[in-house]
């Protein structure tokens, strides 16, 4: 029996459409998206490269991920650790934690007032899947954005 991806994840609040996975299934067998927010919670920049962002420099940022269409309780938190290769580019890998899975992303970033990482993997329900990540920004203080997934498997 199988049931879309919509119904198995609506419960979880991910906000997945388009898509369907076997009853008893652990992974996504159609591309779907998911349409998350964040809340910033805590960044550390590590200044490796004498004053001033250069090279070898890094960032480590944590967010906590929400869907309040389903709820007003966090459903899930991301860790991000970028290194900078210039003054402001920088290479990043991150991993977002949800309810049924995570999802790893990495690649190269300039601005995070809007981005595109690439999917590289996942587990749980995200085994194998592979895709991007648009990230755009909501508010600075407290820092929020929004972040849509596009999966494929």
């Amino acid at each position: 029996m199988r049931k879309t991806l919509l119904a198995v994840t609506a419960g979880l609040g991910l906000g997945l459409i388009g898509g369907s996975a076997t009853l008893g299934s652990t992974e996504l067998t159609k591309p779907g998206t998911i349409r998350l927010t964040t809340r910033g919670l805590a960044e550390q920049f590590v200044d490796r490269a004498g004053q001033g962002r250069g090279a070898g420099d890094m960032i480590v940022i944590r967010e906590l991920l929400y869907n309040k269409a389903i709820t007003r309780k966090a459903i899930g938190h991301a860790e991000l650790v970028c290194t900078y290769t210039g003054e402001f580019s920088r290479q990043c890998n991150g991993t977002f934690s949800l309810p049924r899975g995570k999802i790893v992303v990495a690649g190269a970033l300039v601005y995070r007032q809007f981005y595109v990482l690439a999917v590289v993997g996942g587990t749980g329900l995200y085994d194998n899947v592979r895709g991007s990540l648009t990230v755009t920004l909501l508010e600075r203080s407290p820092r929020r954005d929004l972040v849509f997934f596009r999966l494929i498997v």
